[in-house]
C-alpha cells in the first residue's frame, strides 16, 4: 500500500496507507458513527462532494454485495448506481471479507469506481478535531514521506458554494410502477423530486402500491397530473436549490391541496418554501443512532441520519410547526402544516441500512393519499 495523507484546511495532517484508487482528491471531511452499512453510505448521493470518515474501527470485513440493477430499474443492494463520496477514510481496513451476499472486496470496488481510500488513520482523533473545529475541507494526497514538506494546504471552493444537487439528480423523468399485487384501493401517482434520492425511498413507496414519477431537481412538476408530492434527500446547501423551492412554493399555493412528504433535504426545502430559514450545523448528523422525539409527546425514535444543514424552528410561519426534535442538540427533525396534509422529516424513515423505527411514516403518507379530500 502506498503512503497517503489526509490534510485538513486548518493544517492538521493524518498519515495512512492507500487501499482504494491511487489518486489525489479534495472534499468536505465529515464523519459517520454508523457501525454497519458502508455499501449503502458510499452510494448515498447525499455524500456527494464529501470525504467520509467511518468512526467504527473495522471496515470491509463483510465485503460488497452485487452492484447490478434489478428489474424495477433500481440497484439491487445499493442506494444508487455508483459511489458518490470523494474518498473514504477508515482506521482498519479488513483485506479478508466473509458474507453470504458478498461479491467482491471493498478495495476492489473502490478501485473499480476510482475512489481513493485511506486506512491506518486514527479516526478517533480525526473525529475529535472535526467535532471541535466543525466540518472543514480536506485533501487526500498520495506519495512518500519525502514529499510532505512540499504540499500546500488546501485552497479550494467551500463545499456550500457548489450545487451538489444538480450533479446527482436524474436528468430525465423516470417512472416506477407499484410492486405487483400491491395496490391502494384507488391507484395513486406521486411525483418524487430527485435531489439525490436513495433507492430505498422509491422501494418503500412502490411497496405501498404507489406509482412513482421521479423528476429532476429543477423540473416544474406542477405542469403534470399527480396525487401527491414527495421531496427526496440530497447533498449540499438547500439555498442552492432555489428553482426547486420555487416549484414547491407554487405547489403549496395551489388551490388544489394534495399531500406532501419530505425527507432530509426535502425537509429543508419544504420549510424554505413555506418561508422558514435553514443553517449549517457544526458537524452534522451522520449515524444510525440519532434519538428524536415527536413534539408534544414523550414518544422517541432511534433514527438514521445524514445531513449537514437544519431548519431554524424559530423562523417557521404561524401555520407551520415542528414535528420532531433531536434529543442530542435540540435541532429540528421535521415540520408539518397545522391544517393541511404536508409534513417532512429530517431523518431517514427508509433507513437502509439502519433502524426501521419510523418506516411507518410511509404508511401515513399512503393513508393521506387515499383519504384526503381535496378542497
Amino acid at each position: 500500500m502506498k503512503i497517503a495523507r489526509l490534510i485538513l484546511e486548518d493544517g492538521t495532517e493524518f498519515c495512512g496507507r492507500s487501499f482504494g484508487y491511487d489518486a489525489d482528491t479534495i472534499g468536505e471531511v465529515v464523519f459517520s458513527t454508523a457501525m454497519t452499512g458502508y455499501p449503502e453510505s458510499l452510494t448515498d448521493p447525499s455524500y456527494a462532494g464529501q470525504i467520509l470518515v467511518m468512526t467504527y474501527p473495522l471496515v470491509g470485513n463483510y465485503g460488497v454485495p452485487e452492484t447490478s440493477i434489478g428489474n424495477n430499474g433500481l440497484p439491487m443492494f445499493m442506494e444508487s448506481e455508483r459511489i458518490h463520496v470523494k474518498a473514504l477514510v477508515v482506521a482498519d481496513y479488513s483485506e479478508r471479507f466473509s458474507h453470504w451476499n458478498a461479491k467482491e472486496s471493498l478495495a476492489a470496488w473502490l478501485k473499480r469506481e476510482k475512489i481513493p481510500a485511506i486506512t491506518g488513520i486514527d479516526t478517533r482523533r480525526l473525529t475529535m478535531v472535526i467535532r471541535e473545529h466543525g466540518v472543514m475541507m480536506g485533501r487526500i494526497v498520495l506519495g512518500g514521506l519525502e514529499n510532505l514538506e512540499e504540499l500546500e494546504k488546501p485552497g479550494h471552493p467551500n463545499y456550500s458554494s457548489v450545487n451538489w444537487v444538480e450533479k446527482v439528480s436524474c436528468k430525465d423523468v423516470l417512472v416506477y410502477q407499484p410492486t405487483p399485487n400491491i395496490q391502494l384501493p384507488t391507484p395513486k401517482r406521486v411525483v418524487l423530486v430527485d435531489c439525490g434520492v436513495k433507492a430505498n425511498i422509491v422501494r418503500c413507496l412502490t411497496r405501498r402500491g404507489i406509482e412513482v414519477v421521479r423528476v429532476p431537481w429543477d423540473y416544474d412538476f406542477n405542469e403534470i397530473q399527480f396525487d401527491g408530492l414527495f421531496l427526496a434527500n440530497g447533498p449540499g446547501d438547500p439555498e442552492r436549490c432555489e428553482k426547486t423551492i420555487e416549484h414547491i412554493r407554487k405547489f403549496l399555493n395551489n388551490e388544489r391541496v394534495r399531500p406532501c412528504m419530505g425527507i432530509c433535504l426535502g425537509n429543508q426545502l419544504l420549510a424554505r418554501a413555506a418561508g422558514a430559514k435553514t443553517y449549517k450545523l457544526k458537524y452534522g448528523h451522520r449515524s444510525h443512532n440519532q434519538p428524536v422525539r415527536k413534539v408534544g409527546t414523550n414518544q422517541c425514535f432511534i433514527t438514521s441520519q445524514n445531513h449537514g444543514f437544519a431548519v431554524d424552528d424559530k423562523t417557521l410561519p404561524a401555520d407551520w410547526e415542528p414535528l420532531f426534535v433531536n434529543m442530542n442538540d435540540g435541532s429540528n427533525e421535521g415540520v408539518r402544516h397545522k391544517t393541511k396534509p404536508w409534513f417532512s422529516v429530517q431523518f431517514h424513515p427508509e433507513a437502509c441500512s439502519g433502524p426501521t423505527d419510523t418506516e411507518w411514516m410511509f404508511d401515513e403518507f399512503a393513508k393521506l393519499l387515499e383519504s384526503w379530500r381535496r378542497n
